[in-house]
């Protein structure tokens, strides 16, 4: 899934902000009198009046923003119109803290703006706006117009309109349906106090004092609190960003499965990383809901156990080696094989050239040993320098570690950045021409992207083919709250091609052994029902294994309210045949505030 830059937390408080760049405006201004807010906002996404001046608009303060770069107020309409389709507020955006308060009746003359939050090119819906105001306050003191309270009732199962093809699938000039679909509904009560109550956690909340719920309590729920996002028609209609107009040292540390009690109230916004956004200016009180990381079972003597661990850009500076050591050793069980996708090379982000890892690879392995697991052993191939995406100067790769007194590593000399494994037929067994190897690194669908790292292994006299993937991530992606239905996924493109390459070099092991154990895992930054995992699993030559599982337990990572897969491990036929293996997605992770990586690792135990 996409990582979040250094500007996150600046975009975060820039949500409403207006700017020539990503203002949808006419060429013509012109002027409107005696128009209301509902008038402004319209029956669809774009208000009828955008680029033209409006007069004297009255409404009562609802909200203030006097932080960062959005700063301005949510007023809304005390006499509603009968449309439900017109949203009765709207925010003013005055570029410094503005005078008016909670309470106030203003009227508001000033020029109407659609924004979109990240930009035209983002994809994402608009936020009507009031831009460059004259506010005149009328009087003080009145009460604000209850809010609208949202609730499984009120909100919609079905997600979206499908986008008008005559707009490029936009379904910005789609008159609004809120009783029939649920992003028609969010988008009726845009700038709007809204209200939720005893609403459950279902992402935690994260660096930027960001939390998700869901007013839906039984919609795919999970047995540890949280969504599941189970397929591209599936996208969790419940779901509801949370923010706060207050301090972020006062909001709420939450887990997974947490609720915040009472009532939590305030403007529906739209943002840029995650869409509908209730910006809360009363917040409901964060009831526990003791959810417990997970440990694993150890594997037996005679099963080898192989795991897939993103660990988040680690490098030497990082101070999470104890924590990620501890989980590998108790939570993991200290698996025989462990693939890790997001090393980085030993001075981290500074962009020098440096490309080595091996200090980033020997702190962990010895805090695995302080942990009181075993001394692993480690094969990786160090990239060319800036060549393989993720952050910039940080050079990420994927290593192996294993267990030496469990499995053996098969080395043949070789293997460098540019030099493409080979598959081979010896006395009718497979093998690499190199290993470890990475597959096929010249081409093109592995450009500003981490190459396969294959090895050959041995455990108790049977060779353990195992491909070690960090797949293109999503960035790029529309988001599923985007202007545009079903969103665009455009990382697909390079996603496929790769995938491609990887069931290609699986055939040529099976061409040489068909009855060859091979796994191919890691950070496929996709979903086990995507086009990217069908091309990996083939005509059978690999299955994801995470499928074995029941759907309400297959998730690796918790994105926007979605627990949904990003980690997989797939199986050769001669694995999933005899049936004698069992996957575990251990949640330590992804449902937890504290995280120390945004994944959680995965493990399959089996016989060979």
């Amino acid at each position: 899934m996409p990582s979040r830059s250094s500007a996150r937390l600046a975009a975060l408080t820039v949500a409403a902000v207006c700017s020539a760049a990503s203002a949808v405006v006419l060429t013509s201004p012109a002027h409107a009198d005696a128009v209301r807010i509902h008038d402004v906002q319209g029956t669809t996404r774009v208000s009828p009046f955008a680029g033209q001046k409006v007069s004297d608009v009255p409404g009562i303060v609802t909200a203030t923003r006097t932080y960062g770069s959005s700063k301005g107020f949510w007023m809304q309409d005390a006499t509603p119109d009968e449309n439900p389709a017109t949203s009765e507020g709207v925010f003013v955006f005055t570029s410094s803290a503005p005078k008016a308060a909670v309470g106030d009746s203003v009227t508001v003359t000033g020029t109407v703006s659609e924004y979109v939050p990240g930009g035209t090119s983002s994809g994402n819906q608009s936020v009507t706006e009031i831009t460059k105001p004259v506010v005149t306050t009328v009087s003080s003191g009145n009460a604000v117009p209850a809010p609208a309270v949202v609730d499984e009732d009120a909100v919609p199962d079905a997600y979206s309109p499908a986008g008008d093809t005559a707009a490029n699938g936009s379904v910005n000039g789609l008159t609004l349906d809120p009783s029939a679909y649920a992003l028609d509904y969010y988008e009726s009560l845009e700038g709007m106090t809204v209200q939720v109550h005893d609403a459950r956690v279902v992402t935690a909340t994260d660096p930027y004092s960001e939390l998700w719920v869901t007013v839906k309590p039984h919609e795919h729920r999970n047995r540890r609190g949280g969504t599941v996002y189970g397929s591209y028609d599936s996208q969790n209609t419940g779901r509801l960003q949370i923010q706060s107009l207050g301090a972020t040292a006062d909001f709420p540390k939450a887990n997974v499965g947490d609720t915040l009690g009472g009532t939590t109230t305030g403007p529906l916004d739209f943002n840029q990383f995650g869409g509908y956004t209730l910006v809360a200016s009363t917040l409901g009180t964060l009831e526990s809901g003791g959810l417990q990381r997970e440990t694993t079972r150890r594997q037996s003597g005679r099963e080898l156990a192989v795991a897939t661990y993103n660990v988040e850009n680690l490098d030497p500076s990082d101070t999470t080696f104890a924590s990620h050591a501890s989980a590998i050793v108790n939570n993991l069980r200290s698996p025989d094989i462990v693939s890790l996708e997001e090393i980085q090379d030993d001075n981290g982000a500074k962009d020098d050239g440096t490309v080595g890892s091996g200090e980033t690879v020997r702190k962990l392995i010895d805090a695995i040993v302080a942990a009181g697991g075993p001394r692993y052993d480690w094969r990786t191939i160090d990239p060319v320098n800036d060549q393989d995406g993720g952050e910039p100067g940080g050079n990420i790769r994927q290593v192996f570690l294993f267990n030496p007194e469990r499995v053996s590593f098969t080395d043949r000399a070789g293997g460098d950045a540019t030099t493409p494994a080979g598959v081979t037929e010896v006395h009718g067994k497979a093998r690499l021409t190199i290993s470890p190897g990475r597959i096929d690194p010249s081409n093109a669908a592995w450009k500003s992207s981490r190459k396969p790292l294959a090895g050959e292994f041995v455990f108790r006299g049977r060779t353990v083919f195992v491909i070690a993937n960090h797949l293109n991530s999503k960035g790029g992606d529309q988001g599923l709250a985007a202007q545009y239905q079903p969103p665009v996924r455009s990382s697909e493109i390079q996603r496929h091609a790769q995938a491609t390459a990887v069931n290609a070099f699986v055939k040529d092991i099976l061409s040489a052994q068909k009855n060859a154990d091979v796994i191919a895992l890691g950070d496929m930054n996709d979903f086990e029902f995507s086009g990217t995992a069908e091309i990996l699993e083939g005509d059978g030559e690999l299955w994801s294994a995470i499928k074995s599982l029941p759907r309400s337990e297959r998730y690796t990572y918790d994105y926007q309210g979605n627990e949904q897969v990003l980690d997989q491990i797939l199986i050769s036929p001669a694995i999933r045949r005899g049936c004698d293996f069992e996957y575990d997605s251990v949640h330590i992770n992804s449902e937890f505030n504290d995280q120390i990586s945004d994944h959680d690792p995965q493990v399959l135990r089996f016989r060979p």
